[in-house]
């Protein structure tokens, strides 16, 4: 058989109240010693009856467990009432800064055209203004970028100059070897070369003997 969920609300039957109550305190109170024995905690629980009857378990002395309770519930108290006004002022600096920061995301959806439809004269003035002093900052930057760029350039052309002109010195310093004229006769002993002007087709088959000495 399925068990439904019980209602959490006051049974209003009193004889199912007090079976309830004592089904539900016993379980209670041998979870308590469960707790205490198995986690070596230190358990203290307190019941009173709809009658006003005490049930109570505590593992380590009752008037101890609550004077420790007591005494550290007094310094959670102490802590808190410490940390409060910091937490006030954090949460004020938190607000301000989201302030800001809606303020900021405005000022740049106008700067980059948006929003525009509730800005009056004065304030179209001002953010026109406010884009020519930022162009004129950014063109300024770039023409120092750009100067410092071709000073590098400049810088680089001078080196590789004198590096160009060091090495044409390296060159005419070093000796040329002296190269021995060796006559064709010595080269190509045997070849002979024909130096007669033909004109018209040679005839074909004609092979022509080199000269007898």
């Amino acid at each position: 058989m399925v068990r439904g969920k019980t209602q959490m609300k006051r049974i209003e039957n009193a004889t199912s109240r007090q079976v309830t109550f004592s089904k539900r305190r016993s379980g209670l109170l041998k979870k308590a010693f469960e707790l205490s024995v198995l986690c070596d905690a230190e358990v203290a629980l307190i019941i009173f009856s709809p009658r006003g009857k005490l049930y109570e378990f505590c593992n380590s002395g009752m008037q101890k467990t609550i004077d420790r309770y007591q005494r550290l519930a007094r310094d959670v108290q102490i802590n808190n009432e410490a940390v409060e006004p910091n937490m006030q002022h954090l949460k004020c600096e938190a607000a301000n800064m989201a302030k800001k920061i809606e303020l900021l995301e405005i000022s740049k959806r106008k700067l980059t055209g948006e929003d525009l439809g509730s800005c009056s004269i004065d304030e179209l003035q001002q953010i026109e203004s406010q884009l020519e002093r930022s162009l004129s900052n950014v063109r300024g930057r770039k023409t120092q970028l750009s100067k410092e760029q071709i000073e590098k350039l400049k810088e680089k052309e001078r080196i590789l100059k004198v590096e160009n002109r060091m090495l044409h010195e390296k060159a005419k310093q070093q000796p040329t070897p002296d190269r021995e004229i060796v006559p064709n006769s010595q080269i190509f002993p045997h070849t002979y070369v024909e130096t007669e002007l033909f004109i018209g087709i040679p005839e074909r088959g004609t092979m022509r003997l080199p000269p007898q000495n």
